[in-house]
């Protein structure tokens, strides 16, 4: 409302004489009070249509700070200040025209409505600068009014502490009078408004404390009127709400409890002194409203006795306000659950159906309630209570949908409970409520309801709850008509029972299921689902041949074979699993997009093979296959980036090596071959880096490659190839070198040593003795040999069809030397290379150069010098000294003395150091005497 302009003759006569002694002072004050209503006619001019200018304020607020820093204004200029009321009032004007605009129309700007509600505050400051005007009745109270009303535009703004500065200035405003002294009912209730207000703005910036104190003060501000206790008590009440809001503790249930008896208290008192019956009406509702509060509460609590008070006393209340509050009901009836009494509760619940005062949604809260307390035993009865809200409902399909849905759902709207399930299942199927959804008029209706059943019955198929979910799923297809257009959707319909029944195990009715499905629409899914039923009936041919039924569906993606394989994983089919999978390889040619990359399928491949026995040869083939498709891709493509395509290089690497070990234990060299041939292949896709970290391994799967190759000749008895020989000698080469690289460190002994062995045999067979001599002379050189390696080289060379003299007389030789400087040798062995190197030479020499088998015969006796008796081997021992002697017998025959002398002495030597040849040493010594003696006589050969 505008207020209008205050003009008296007493004022302008006083202006006039004021104006004839015009001071500098008052030149300043009429030259910011004219700049101050320019900018306000500016306001005023303002179009309603367009935001104001963020400038216009601020510059009215520092042309009013420029004014109040010449306050305070001499009492004898009251134009000044009648003036700057006026203006004022001017500005509160303007400002309450904007709003008024800006809320028939399009609401503004929260920017512009702020830039009016800075203007409010400006009109409020302007008038509190001027508020001693002369001639104006309670100039204090309009001021403080102001103030009032400019802080509630900035409590709606949520602008707190500006609207908290404005009560506090109307406080102070009105501070300054006698409370009991004032009369006029409208600045009563501006004083009540106040107060409320401080206490609201306090209580939303979490300043608790001082809202509740304000809210007890304004119990002084009450002036006998029950409309001011109404008011009090609606604020107590909406703390109470906002307490209630929190749910943080039990200690907030107390907190709201105080304040609702504290708005009962005054409701109560302000129904002691009501007037009109409009007035006790009023309160009374909101005595009824704060007492159910009261009651939710107690509910809150778990004070049941308390609710049951309560409900009685507000439905007992009598007269034409008796409270039949559609919450009453729901209150007592989960009062008394909370009690134990289900009967009540049963009662409370009944009632409900018949009052039509209840909203549904209030009902249906109360229906859940109940199912969750009374369980399994309260079925029948809801059952029945339910199909009385639907005779409630005009038994509309709309309506059975929407109360079926609000039902069948729980309070975190998850469509699980299995009590809630079958009572909506019972209804379902009922006769009545079918004939509901016959014609064609709810047809959107009937899908609804078949969408409620199907979503309850997929929630409970999730919770593997598949008896409840086929229940529910069954029930659902009675809402789907027989008609050409819901084929598909029948046909989905029984793919999903099928689904349940196999989670039940009843795979006869699956069976049926799925066949009735495939008739109505034939399609992967079907074939899948075929496919899960012969898998537990352990029929794995059918199960095989459902794989390809399923390839030749229309709608057949990849991801079918994929979950196959994981089906007949988990269900220990293995050959199943083999053929989902090898199936899946042959896609990822084809341009489809795959669910899972090859690498990954040819790795579940290998370890499904792993599994079961006697399939190395098929682990072979998806082996080379893996080897094959990164060597076409490239290993980033196939095996992946990273650390992952890293493992998996790996994973194919260390695979061959372990069935190349286990075909190795089982003697299957063939295939440990084929297999430890594969893990340098893969190692070689791997970059340099990864390359060089596993050296090792790749020398040692090479060597044994090669070892393999050749046992499995034995094996076979079949010779190799000219191209596998060619084959080893490169794998051998490539071996060679990793072992002659200084960064591959120490190697095993054992494997440097099956190293020579194979080199030796295939430097062999390609004719190579020159290369034979070097390897071994080149691995006696190192720290990985030992007399026993080169024993068992000097013994491989020195027989079989890789004969060679060189290498076995070195070989020998070096282990010889090698036993002699240990400090406890093995004459055991020494006695063996000491015949294996007599036969040597012997073969090798022939006899044309004695003097080199005489050497090692001498050798021989020198090692048996300073042995105990026995120590040397005494069987070799004489046959050293009968061989020596025997050696004798040619060159007598040939008339070489000397060379029979030599001969018949190393004999003779020999002899003298074995025990056991007593006999013929003498018998050698007399030959010799007499041999001497007639130099002519011819040796006997010793037997």
């Amino acid at each position: 409302m505008r207020i209008a302009e205050i003009s008296t003759p007493e004022h302008r006569q006083a202006a006039a004489a004021a104006h004839g002694s015009q001071s500098p002072s008052h030149h300043q004050h009429n030259h910011l009070l004219s700049q101050i209503e320019s900018k306000i006619k500016q306001t005023e001019a303002h179009p309603p249509a367009t935001p104001l200018p963020d400038s216009l304020p601020s510059d009215l607020r520092q042309l009013l700070t420029n004014l109040t820093q010449l306050a305070p204004f001499p009492a004898t200029n009251n134009s000044l200040k009648l003036h700057l009321w006026k203006l004022s009032y001017r500005l509160w004007n303007t400002c309450v025209d904007l709003s008024n605009a800006a809320a028939i129309r399009t609401p503004s700007s929260t920017c512009s409505s702020q830039n009016v509600a800075k203007l409010r505050h400006l009109a409020a400051d302007m008038l509190s600068l001027a508020v001693d005007v002369v001639g104006v009745p309670s100039p204090a109270i309009k001021s403080a009014s102001f103030y009032y009303k400019t802080g509630l535009v900035w409590h709606d703004h949520k602008i707190f502490d500006l609207a908290s500065t404005c009560f506090e200035r109307a406080t102070d405003l009105l501070s300054k009078f006698d409370v009991s002294k004032i009369s006029d009912a409208g600045e009563r209730k501006l004083l009540l408004d106040l107060n409320l207000a401080r206490s609201r703005t306090a209580w939303e910036i979490s300043d608790k404390n001082l809202a509740l104190t304000l809210l007890n003060r304004s119990k002084t501000l009450l002036f006998g009127s029950s409309v001011h206790f109404k008011a009090v008590a609606n604020q107590f009440l909406a703390f109470a709400k906002a307490v209630l809001s929190r749910k943080e503790n039990n200690g907030s249930f107390n907190d709201a409890l105080k304040l609702l008896n504290e708005a009962l208290d005054l409701c109560e008192k302000g129904q002691s002194i009501a007037r009109t019956r409009e007035e006790t009406v009023e309160i009374k509702e909101l005595k009824s409203k704060t007492m159910r509060f009261i009651s939710a509460v107690h509910l809150q609590n778990g004070e049941f006795e308390s609710v049951i008070k309560c409900v009685k006393v507000l439905r007992e209340n009598g007269g034409e306000v008796g409270d039949h509050h559609a919450s009453l009901p729901v209150l007592a009836m989960k009062a008394w659950l909370g009690l134990g009494r289900y009967s009540e509760a049963e009662k409370e619940l009944k009632d409900m159906v018949v009052n039509k005062g209840i909203p549904e949604g209030v009902w249906v809260s109360a229906v859940e309630t109940y199912f969750q307390a009374a369980g399994n035993a309260g079925v029948e009865t809801t059952k029945g209570v339910f199909l009385g809200l639907l005779g409630r409902c005009h038994v509309s399909a709309r309506a059975a949908v929407r109360v079926v849905h609000r039902v069948v759902r729980d309070d975190n709207g998850i469509d699980g409970s299995r009590i809630r399930a079958k009572v909506v299942a019972e209804l379902a199927s009922d006769e009545r409520v079918i004939a509901l959804f016959a014609s064609e008029a709810v047809a959107k209706e009937r899908t609804a309801m078949h969408s409620v059943l199907w979503n309850c019955g997929s929630c409970n198929f999730r919770l593997k709850d598949y008896e409840t979910s086929a229940e529910m799923f069954e029930k659902s297809m009675l809402y789907v008509p027989h008609t050409l257009e819901n084929r598909v959707l029948r046909a989905k319909g029984y793919r999903v029972l099928c689904l349940c029944y196999l989670g039940l195990t009843q795979l006869d009715r699956a069976q049926e299921y799925i066949n009735e499905a495939e008739k109505l629409d034939p399609n992967t899914i079907c074939a899948f689902l075929k496919f899960k039923i012969c898998l537990q009936t352990n029929d794995h041919c059918g199960a095989i041949n459902q794989i390809q039924t399923m390839i030749t569906c229309l709608d057949f993606t990849p991801d079918f074979l994929s979950l196959s394989a994981h089906e007949a994983v988990a269900s220990r089919s293995l050959p199943v699993a083999v053929a989902a999978l090898s199936n899946f390889l042959n896609f990822y040619n084809s341009g489809k997009p795959m669910p899972t990359t090859e690498v990954v399928v040819l790795r579940t491949l290998v370890t499904v093979l792993s599994q079961d026995l006697g399939k190395e040869a098929e682990v072979l083939k998806f082996l080379k296959q893996a080897h094959k498709r990164a060597s076409e891709l490239g290993a980033e493509s196939f095996f992946g980036k990273g650390e992952v395509g890293r493992r998996e290089q790996n994973w194919f690497a260390v695979t061959s090596w372990n069935f190349g070990a286990k075909c190795g234990k089982e003697k299957n060299y063939e295939l440990c071959a084929e297999f430890l041939s594969l893990v340098p292949g893969f190692y070689d896709l791997m970059g340099d880096g990864q390359l060089e970290e596993n050296k090792v391994t790749i020398c040692r799967s090479l060597i044994l490659t090669v070892s393999a190759m050749i046992t499995s000749e034995k094996q076979k008895m079949t010779p190799l190839t000219d191209a596998e020989v060619k084959h080893a000698h490169e794998l051998l080469e490539r071996a060679g070198k990793i072992l002659n690289s200084p960064a591959v460190g120490n190697i095993e002994a054992d494997l440097y040593f099956i190293y020579v062995l194979d080199a030796y045999d295939m430097h062999g067979r390609l004719n190579n003795l020159e290369s034979q001599h070097h390897i071994v002379k080149s691995f006696a050189g190192t720290k990985s040999c030992t007399p026993q390696y080169l024993l068992q080289i000097g013994l491989n060379a020195s027989q079989g069809p890789r004969f060679n003299a060189e290498v076995a007389t070195f070989a020998l030789s070096e282990c010889l030397s090698g036993f002699l400087s240990s400090p406890s040798p093995n004459y055991q062995d020494v006695a063996l290379i000491v015949r294996k190197l007599i036969a040597i030479a012997s073969i090798h020499k022939g006899n044309t150069d004695d003097d080199v088998v005489l050497s090692m015969y001498k050798q021989a006796y020198r090692i048996m010098v300073g042995l105990k008796e026995g120590e040397y081997p005494t069987e070799e021992g004489k046959w050293l000294a009968m061989t020596a002697w025997n050696r004798a017998a040619i060159p007598v025959r040939m008339g070489q003395i000397d060379v029979a002398k030599k001969w018949m002495d190393a004999g003779l030597e020999l002899a003298r150091k074995i025990a056991g040849m007593e006999t013929y040493q003498a018998y050698m010594e007399d030959y010799v005497a007499e041999f001497e003696k007639k130099f002519r006589t011819q040796t006997p050969i010793v037997q």
